[in-house]
């Protein structure tokens, strides 16, 4: 990804423009989300971070919901989905991580990821949106799944990676400076009688390792997915008869 300057001239040399292009003008859209949120994200707003007038950027990006899916496409180009060399499960593990990582790296971007494609057919979604898609289906069919299986692991894992990612992000600290835990997370505030086994678990709740969890989840999610190959391959006709 482009790393575009801020300014009102982003990008211009002395005196001179740099024409725009949808790469910079996506850059400079998720740079501002990064830094501010999505509701910082208006055309007006875009185009001063570029020295452009909101006008020059209908050309690359038409409307509000052209930049969201331009930005999804944008931070999932970053995602690296291993080829070969590795049994599927460390390619899904190493997956997993890289979702992390930028998921932590642009965390107002998760929440597009999660729900962009609620709002379009799969067939019409942006072709950036589906190639971990694709990528994802072939590192299963070619570690053995049948393509339906496939389709179905590649849900279950996705689901899983979302979650993770959207409870990871809401792992927030009330008072940083506070040394007791039902303090430190705002647990206090609730009535005890009420919630005693979410104030019971303040101290695991204070200990939270977001890399620590996506191991097991995947643990849990890889021990199922390996009986599901077995069975699928023992199911599968011998060509010999």
């Amino acid at each position: 990804m482009t790393n575009v300057p801020s300014g009102p001239a982003a990008g211009d040399k002395a005196g001179q423009r740099v024409p725009l292009t949808r790469e910079r003008v996506l850059t400079a859209a998720l740079r501002l989300v990064d830094d501010e949120g999505l509701d910082a994200l208006t055309r007006r707003r875009l185009g001063q971070e570029l020295g452009r007038d909101a006008m020059a950027l209908y050309r690359h990006a038409p409307d509000r919901a052209a930049l969201l899916d331009g930005i999804v496409e944008l931070v999932l180009d970053e995602l690296d989905i291993p080829d070969g060399g590795q049994d599927w499960q460390t390619q899904l593990s190493r997956t997993a991580h890289d979702f992390r990582r930028i998921g932590l790296a642009h965390p107002h971007v998760v929440s597009l990821i999660v729900t962009r494609p609620l709002s379009t057919p799969l067939g019409l979604r942006p072709l950036g949106t589906l190639r971990p898609l694709e990528r994802l289906l072939r590192l299963l069919t070619d570690a053995g799944f049948p393509p339906d299986l496939a389709l179905r692991v590649y849900r279950l894992y996705i689901g899983f990676l979302y979650g993770h990612m959207l409870t990871e992000l809401q792992e927030l600290v009330a008072d940083p400076e506070e040394t007791n835990d039902l303090l430190r997370l705002g647990l206090h505030r609730l009535p005890p009688r009420e919630f005693p086994l979410i104030r019971g678990l303040a101290p695991v709740l204070a200990a939270y390792d977001g890399e620590a969890e996506l191991d097991q989840g995947l643990a849990v999610l890889f021990t199922g997915l390996r009986t599901e190959l077995a069975t699928a391959q023992d199911e599968e006709p011998d060509p010999r008869t």
